[in-house]
């Protein structure tokens, strides 16, 4: 048998022309893979043409050799991307072409979708899934079957007990018939994975990939923005979609308590309040392979408030709050605000503000929440950067169609967290449902983006997002309270809590009179009931006086494993025996000389019966009669050495 000789084909691409040396007895796979390996392309998501036209497609086949299809030396091939894929290395290159059922006009309008690669290498080698850390419920859910078990139908099914057919066989956790018939409107986030993953390959070549709006770096072919661009670092159009899955299934506050002590401060000074949401992430048993957060504890940051609107201010403590709840176990999984406006305030009824006619977010609202899902993203070991969407979830207090007080809970789609990240989104002026893309500037490129709507024949059009309805970056997560309450904290409902952080109104304060007043209520048996109280514990760790951070570990640790024995035990240290001296110290009597109990006004300091004192702690000025400090309530025999 003759030996068959090497040919040359020219391949040109995009970046230019390059010959390829194969053998016409060779696979038409293997001319992919030796265009693969000569252009050093980041996947196979290519088509090889040889007309330039793209016609006279050449498919990739096992059987088919170059000979059988024609092919002779010198030929020119045409390799094509697909789907507008980057093949070529650049800085922020993603390389796999978008797995999208519906038609798009833009490959980036659905990279919030999980991104099939046909290279197992590349995909491997792009990501770092063995040191991606992932959260405790995705590996647990990971290891599930997740399959909807049915039972035996009756009147359908004509097989014995140990066998299965169509009628009962379990249904697969993305079953849009299952899903329509639960009123499950969204897919689970592994749901959607299982769903990506169910193909012959069984998931090997799936990957995820968060949309970008920013120029490509590195382009040597003409000089940065504003003075040149080209299409190899310009970023795509993006046609915003409805995401299909949401990454929380739904929000759980563990009691209503939670939520009652956070209204409280609407309800004294009628202005709106933020707060940050600490909890766990569980399975959702109501949704097939659903994730819930599990609400324990709210925290409220330093802030300033009025009837219509919030704005947080800086907190120096954010750092000793975030490593006193890793200790105990919790993290941060969401933001709660109000918005309540008081109609019938002897009835108890709020004001509808918020339904289908107005809107349920208003665009500022999702800035703010694709701000913090942007900061607390999900790790992921199919996103080949190891992160992609995000569990963080927002909860909005408003009225309902009843005028009654209830919670809504939403999540904003990954490509609001883009566009958010990207710094393209800005809120409108007056129209709090309507979101503005920002226009193209000398300091910033922003690309188009567009949303469908039906006109007024029924047709779907493309409208370009000046302005943007924000129902388009929306999804929906259910937010309840549990039939059986739980408490993680303030076990004893009969014990009056201790007051929230941060409320600068009268009977919220957190002082050290507060801190006496509430551990007053507790025997001597009790410690571990009353030291566990959330707001209590962050008071201790952070005031002035006696800061306790670097003590609190061993506290920390009982609390978390619910150990009374151990905080017994840390009851008896010296540093919080400190505390419940001055506690003692600092208890005032019944009828202290000006007190409110005594019926009298404090005597000036002109009127004073003997030489005045000065506090060693605050060093303010006090009456001789005074035996505790009236700006800090510390005893005066207390003197630090």
């Amino acid at each position: 048998m003759s030996k068959i000789k090497a040919i040359m084909l020219r391949v040109q691409s995009p970046e230019g022309t390059k010959r390829v040396e194969v053998s016409l007895s060779s696979s038409t796979c293997q001319l992919f893979e030796a265009v693969h390996d000569t252009f050093k392309l980041n996947s196979f998501a290519f088509e090889l043409y040889r007309e330039k036209n793209k016609k006279n497609e050449i498919t990739s086949s096992k059987s088919k050799t170059l000979h059988t299809i024609g092919i002779r030396h010198g030929d020119m091939i045409y390799l094509t991307p697909v789907n507008g894929s980057v093949l070529f290395n650049t800085d922020n290159s993603s390389g796999e072409p978008i797995d999208d059922s519906t038609p798009s006009t833009s490959s980036a309008s659905s990279s919030t979708r999980p991104i099939i690669s046909s290279n197992n290498s590349s995909s491997s080698s792009s990501r770092p899934s063995n040191s991606i850390k992932e959260d405790e419920v995705d590996l647990q859910l990971m290891k599930l079957d997740g399959k909807i078990e049915r039972n035996r139908d009756e009147k359908l099914c004509r097989h014995n007990a140990n066998s299965r057919c169509v009628h009962c066989s379990p249904l697969e956790p993305y079953n849009e018939a299952y899903l329509r018939e639960q009123n499950i409107k969204h897919l689970s986030f592994h749901s959607y994975l299982r769903k990506m993953t169910s193909g012959v390959d069984r998931g090997k070549f799936l990957a995820l990939e968060d949309m970008s709006c920013r120029i490509r770096n590195g382009c040597k072919d003409h000089p940065p923005w504003p003075k040149g661009i080209c299409s190899k670092c310009q970023p795509n159009a993006i046609t915003l979609n409805m995401q299909a899955y949401r990454h929380v299934d739904n929000v759980a506050f563990e009691n209503t308590n939670l939520v009652e002590k956070f209204l409280d401060y609407w309800r004294v000074t009628g202005h709106q309040r933020i707060g940050f949401l600490y909890g766990t992430y569980e399975i959702h048993a109501d949704v097939p392979l659903g994730i819930r957060a599990n609400i324990v504890a709210i925290y409220e940051p330093p802030q300033e408030s009025s009837r219509d609107s919030v704005r947080l201010l800086p907190n120096e403590n954010e750092n000793i709050i975030e490593q006193i709840v890793i200790s105990l176990g919790l993290r941060r999984v969401g933001w709660i605000f109000t918005d309540l406006l008081a109609e019938d305030v002897q009835k108890g009824t709020v004001k509808h503000t918020r339904n289908i006619e107005s809107h349920f977010l208003s665009a500022q609202e999702c800035i703010m929440a694709g701000h913090y899902q942007n900061l607390y993203p999900n790790s992921c070991r199919y996103a080949s950067s190891g992160i992609f969407g995000s569990k963080f979830v927002t909860v909005c207090v408003t009225g309902d169609k009843t005028n009654q007080v209830h919670m809504e809970g939403y999540q904003v789609s990954n490509q609001c967290m883009a566009l958010v990240r990207d710094n393209c989104l800005i809120p409108t002026k007056d129209c709090p449902e309507l979101g503005y893309v920002r226009e193209s500037s000398d300091r910033q490129y922003v690309p188009d983006v567009y949303y469908k709507e039906k006109d007024s024949y029924g047709n779907e059009v493309s409208r370009l997002a000046r302005p943007l309805p924000v129902e388009y970056l929306l999804v929906d997560v259910p937010a309840s309270t549990p039939v059986a309450p739980q408490r993680t904290f303030n076990s004893d409902p009969n014990k009056q809590p201790f007051p929230v952080e941060n409320r600068f109104i009268d009977g919220h304060i957190q002082d050290f009179n507060a801190l006496s007043t509430y551990l007053s209520q507790f025997g001597v048996g009790d410690f571990h009931t009353a030291i566990n109280d959330f707001h209590l514990i962050l008071y201790i760790a952070t005031m002035e006086m006696l800061p306790m951070r670097e003590f609190m570990g061993p506290l920390l640790e009982a609390l978390k494993n619910k150990d009374r024995v151990a905080a017994e035990e840390w009851s008896r240290s010296e540093h919080w025996a400190t505390v419940e001296q001055l506690i003692a110290a600092s208890s005032p009597p019944p009828s202290r000389p000006g007190s409110v109990a005594s019926g009298s006004i404090t005597a000036s300091p002109g009127n004073s019966n003997g030489p005045q004192w000065t506090c060693p702690f605050c060093t303010y000025l006090n009456n001789a009669d005074n035996e505790n400090c009236e700006m800090c309530n510390l005893p005066r025999s207390n003197r630090p050495h």
